[in-house]
């Protein structure tokens, strides 16, 4: 008969495996019926935060990385994900103090680097954070990202004009479970309801109609009254499953807006776009593929965040900002005429409102 020893030994070797092998449920699991075998074990304790944290279960991650660390206090795996768990839950000065420490246990770990530019980029310290990231940079640690956000902080007009590749999905999916609640609550955020109401005011019906980068689908409620047909797209696979529990769409799809508009059919009488042009960067792609992808006569609404100098702008928050120019010239170089625009804000930040441009265009015929 095989100890309780032997067996948890087994399910932890187990879940190390399936953790490898990216089945992080299924490693959760076997980590979960090592610890019940043997209490207690850092090792087990450890592991198991880690794969909390990468499965996006933060505030479970961090009772069993607090026992962990109670124990091995210089355990730099348990301490750095519970920096990133306490970073995620939007506690930044418990997570720097974490990567802090970290970062003097092993001053070479260049993930912590990162993670330590961010959380003071998000505390309002840029020139600090700029010197973590180029430090990461140096040890080699995603450094498209960290050079992404080098030039967000430094607000270059030479700034990458679109962000790198995977980047949006990776937000979004690790911000799907509280999506909603942080962007309506706290961010106050009504850019739906807003940017639909001319259409709500003027009694528009559509037959089929785009939500693009629909996310988790707070615009359906606004736009399934109006059409037939609602069909949403968007990067993330996470968000897209939220988008889908509300039972409003008839379709759903995982992909690059761009890449999907230019393989669809020219069928499309309504697309809205709210808050998804601030993570392209560069409208011309968007602008082209909408021209392919919607019926003359079509109506297109959107947003973005107002830039008042440059034509196209990397903010330190990540998002890009656009001129009301430079939009309206990219739109009627590929066929849109501009119906409506105006002013308003898109969300708060630190209980400030960002300005925000509200767009209405039509298609023009071919």
């Amino acid at each position: 008969m095989r100890s309780a020893q032997d067996q948890a030994r087994t399910f932890f070797m187990e879940g190390v495996a399936e953790f490898e092998a990216g089945r992080l449920e299924t490693a959760q699991t076997r980590f979960e019926a090592a610890l019940a075998l043997a209490p207690g074990r850092p090792s087990i304790l450890t592991n198991l935060g880690v794969v909390r944290v990468r499965r996006g279960r933060f505030d479970e991650a961090i009772p069993v990385l607090d026992e962990a660390l109670a124990q091995e206090p210089q355990n730099v795996e348990a301490r750095a994900h519970r920096a990133m768990a306490r970073a995620e839950m939007d506690r930044p000065h418990e997570a720097l103090q974490d990567i802090e420490r970290v970062l003097e246990l092993a001053p070479d770990y260049g993930r912590g680097w990162g993670l330590r530019g961010e959380l003071l980029k998000t505390l309002g310290r840029p020139a600090e954070a700029i010197e973590a990231l180029e430090r990461a940079i140096a040890l080699g640690s995603d450094a498209e990202m960290h050079r992404y956000s080098v030039a967000a902080l430094r607000g270059s007009p030479q700034a990458p004009a679109s962000p790198p590749p995977g980047y949006v999905a990776a937000l979004f999916d690790g911000y799907a479970d509280r999506f909603d609640e942080h962007l309506v609550g706290t961010l106050h955020y009504s850019v739906p309801e807003r940017l639909t109401q001319p259409l709500r005011e003027q009694k528009l019906r559509f037959g089929r109609a785009l939500d693009l980068g629909c996310g988790t689908g707070l615009c359906a409620p606004w736009l399934a009254p109006l059409a037939e047909h609602l069909c949403g797209v968007d990067l993330s696979a996470r968000m897209l499953a939220r988008a889908r529990a509300r039972g409003l769409y008839q379709e759903l799809h995982q992909q690059d807006i761009v890449d999907w508009l230019s393989s669809t059919s020219p069928a499309w009488d309504l697309a809205v776009a709210a808050d998804v042009f601030i993570y392209l960067g560069a409208l011309e792609p968007v602008f082209e593929a909408l021209a392919r992808a919607l019926a003359p006569g079509a109506l297109l609404g959107f947003t973005v965040e107002e830039s008042e100098g440059e034509p196209l702008l990397l903010q330190a928050s990540m998002r890009y900002a656009h001129s009301q120019a430079s939009v309206s010239e990219i739109a009627a170089r590929h066929g849109f005429a501009t119906r409506a625009c105006w002013r308003a804000p898109v969300r708060e930040e630190q209980g400030v409102a960002v300005p925000g441009l509200y767009f209405w265009m039509g298609r023009e015929g071919r």
